[in-house]
């Protein structure tokens, strides 16, 4: 809508001799309730005009409707300037802007981002919050790459620690050689039911020190589990080559298992980085914060940072003993990153409980002057919850993704043969198709609301072909696609003359699409790409129930209707690939 800016410049200039610029000038989408597409706000030029904002709109709009041919009409209600823009411009940008191929394909930028995303630990496999971090990481990638950034996909996996050492103890002591094989589990499945054992028998022995006396405190202090536990990282940490061996052994199950899920989530990575090679990273970086009067060290040896003047607390950077803390490994990370790639945005997506980390974290490396610190910003997303309650990974309750995503395929199933979606579909085919909708309905369902909020996940809401749901947006990609099936294009360049209202919503809709991307980008928000296409869907609904496609009353208009499908089943397409779903042909 640039030129309708350019002549609202104009028009400023030659009815009150006032020079504004494009900032100035704040275009709308017009409501659904009245006539037009577009909405100029007259409030702000109402100190040049000194008229009243409906005068000063009524002004701008004979100027308008009188100097450039695209605007057909208009109407001022209060404040607003609702714009009519002519037919032949609707027509015009479906077929010279939607249909070809470039449509919706942004220029590189030159700008590079990285996107971390997942980071599991590999004490036990990836649960329902995991779930939300992958789809939304490899959203966002997805949608700054089709804003035009060069895009790097990593994992930081969480190798190391006291937590898989609780794994490796707990099957050392109990697990009498079982392996994925003998067992017939996934691998990180095997090593998690191996953590729930540790954290079981843990708990027995400090029940049994409080009988005889001790505290609470004491006895999670003096069981002996936890102390072989921590004696196992001491040994790893020492480069003790049985304990690496068996360390290398149980993460190579675990790996095994996270890639099956990975790939039934349909996510991918660039690249990944394992803790266990980055933990001692940051100790440089200590050395240089002290040198540079950033850090201070307390009389016990520890490595601190103030940062009450930033609102926030002192924090250690170092232990006295030498030893890492998380945040002198995130320093070293964050370092090596933007070694590797010098991306100008790295972004974290981590859920909100580590706001205060990554505050922490990003003062640090500014203050310190870091390449690439002012490019860093942490995605922070809220907890999912089903209507069962609160997860707890630790007692072996956890909603485990495998059996999410399972669980999901089962309820599309049901769901799609109960409406006879599945007549005349292979074995093979029907399969797939349900692992489609399961996962279409998932993966809709957790990217539709805005990362940041708390969201409440219902697998059976989530499956509804009628609702705000992916099945729906789904259903009207198949429909469009039979549409398609059932009567060819033969003259791609025949257009109607004229547009009723059902085409030109869904045209203004479709043209949408490019700013959409750029929003979403720009706010790292898949919820704008889903909620944009769901909307997409019930126009283009509404336009397929009004207006006869096969049976058009001319064969222009036949024609025309198979274009404006074919470029609705086009965007449709692209924008649910953003968000990492998949659109059956058939239905």
């Amino acid at each position: 809508m640039n030129f309708i800016i350019e002549a609202t410049i104009n028009a400023v200039k030659h009815l009150y001799n006032t020079d504004i610029t494009a900032a100035d000038i704040n275009l709308q989408e017009t409501r659904k309730e009245f006539e037009g597409q577009v909405t100029i706000v007259t409030f702000p030029f109402t100190k040049f005009s000194k008229k009243s904002p409906e005068q000063t709109g009524n002004e701008i709009g004979t100027f308008l409707q009188n100097e450039i041919k695209e605007v057909a009409d208009f109407n001022v209600i209060k404040g607003f300037l609702n714009l009519s823009i002519a037919d032949d411009y609707w027509i015009d940008q479906l077929y010279n802007e939607i249909l070809p191929d470039t449509f919706a394909v942004a220029e590189p930028n030159g700008k590079k981002v990285m996107v971390e995303y997942s980071s599991p630990n590999t004490n036990k496999p990836l649960h329902l919050g995991h779930v939300r971090n992958n789809l939304l990481g490899f959203s966002v990638a997805e949608i700054l790459a089709a804003a035009g950034y060069e895009v790097v996909k990593s994992n930081l996996v969480n190798d190391r620690g006291i937590h898989i050492c609780k794994s490796m103890l707990a099957w050392q002591r109990f697990g009498n050689g079982e392996t994925p094989e003998s067992s017939g589990l996934k691998g990180d499945h095997l090593v998690g039911k191996y953590y729930v054992i540790f954290d079981k028998e843990y708990k027995k022995q400090i029940e049994g020190l409080k009988a005889a006396g001790q505290t609470e405190d004491e006895a999670k202090k003096n069981a002996p589990l936890i102390n072989e536990a921590q004696e196992m990282l001491q040994q790893w940490e020492a480069g003790n080559e049985a304990v690496i061996s068996l360390w290398k052994t149980m993460n190579n199950w675990v790996y095994a298992g996270f890639a099956e899920t990975y790939r039934k989530l349909g996510v991918t990575f660039d690249k990944f980085y394992y803790e266990s090679d980055t933990y001692l990273l940051g100790k440089d970086i200590v050395d240089e914060g002290l040198e540079k009067g950033v850090f201070f060290k307390k009389d016990d040896g520890s490595v601190w940072i103030d940062l009450t003047a930033e609102g926030l607390d002192e924090k250690l950077v170092l232990r006295s003993d030498g030893t890492s803390v998380y945040m002198t490994q995130d320093m070293g990370t964050a370092q090596l990153k933007y070694n590797d790639y010098h991306m100008d945005k790295s972004i974290y997506v981590v859920g909100n409980e580590q706001d205060y980390h990554f505050k922490v974290l990003f003062t640090i490396l500014k203050k310190l002057g870091k390449d690439g610190a002012d490019g860093l910003y942490h995605l922070s997303y809220g907890m999912v919850d089903l209507p069962s309650g609160k997860m707890k990974s630790r007692e072996g309750t956890v909603v485990d993704a495998d059996d999410l995503m399972e669980e999901m395929e089962k309820t599309a199933k049901e769901q799609t043969i109960a409406m006879g979606k599945v007549d005349g579909f292979s074995e093979e085919e029907k399969l797939h198709l349900y692992h489609t909708i399961g996962m279409g309905a998932l993966k809709y369902f957790l990217l539709k609301v805005d990362p940041k909020k708390r969201l409440l996940f219902d697998p059976n809401e989530s499956v509804d072909f009628q609702g705000h749901t992916g099945p729906f947006i789904q259903y009207t990609h198949a429909r469009i696609r039979s549409v398609l099936g059932r009567a060819k294009i033969t003259d791609p360049g025949i257009a109607v003359n004229e547009l009723a209202a059902e085409e030109r919503d869904l045209i203004v809709a479709l043209t949408q699409f490019p700013t959409i991307i750029q929003s979403a980008a720009e706010g790292y928000s898949p919820a704008v790409i889903a909620n944009y296409v769901y909307e997409l869907a019930k126009i283009y609904n509404k336009f397929y129930h009004e207006k006869s496609i096969l049976q058009a009353e001319s064969e222009i208009a036949k024609q025309f209707r198979l274009q404006l499908s074919a470029a609705s089943g086009k965007v449709i397409n692209r924008a649910m690939s953003l968000l990492g779903i998949e659109v059956p042909e058939r239905m």
